[in-house]
């Protein structure tokens, strides 16, 4: 498993410890987690949902009287090793 999935995961499995429902969802850049987060959640709570999502690489909120608050994270995939990418003669 790549390491980025790995990480994902780590974040949804703390989010859930915490009581919140997770999802989580493959892209191209990277591999998004989201939590539908309740109307009442208690200060020390926020406090440990953020300090889970402070280690993702962006996170958010997103608030609508509508769809309820939805808080989201992202960890970017890895670009793949391409070896020496300064091509021949520029070597140390």
């Amino acid at each position: 498993m790549p390491a980025s999935e790995a990480r994902a995961e780590d974040l949804a499995a703390r989010l859930s410890a915490l009581g919140l429902t997770t999802r989580m969802e493959l892209h191209a850049t990277y591999v998004s987690i989201e939590a539908e987060v309740p109307d009442v959640l208690p200060a020390e709570s926020w406090r440990e949902v953020l300090e889970v999502v402070a280690d993702a690489d962006r996170f958010g909120l997103l608030a609508s009287s509508l769809t309820g608050r939805t808080l989201w994270a992202a960890v970017r995939k890895e670009v793949p090793a391409t070896g020496d990418v300064r091509g021949p003669g520029h070597q140390r």
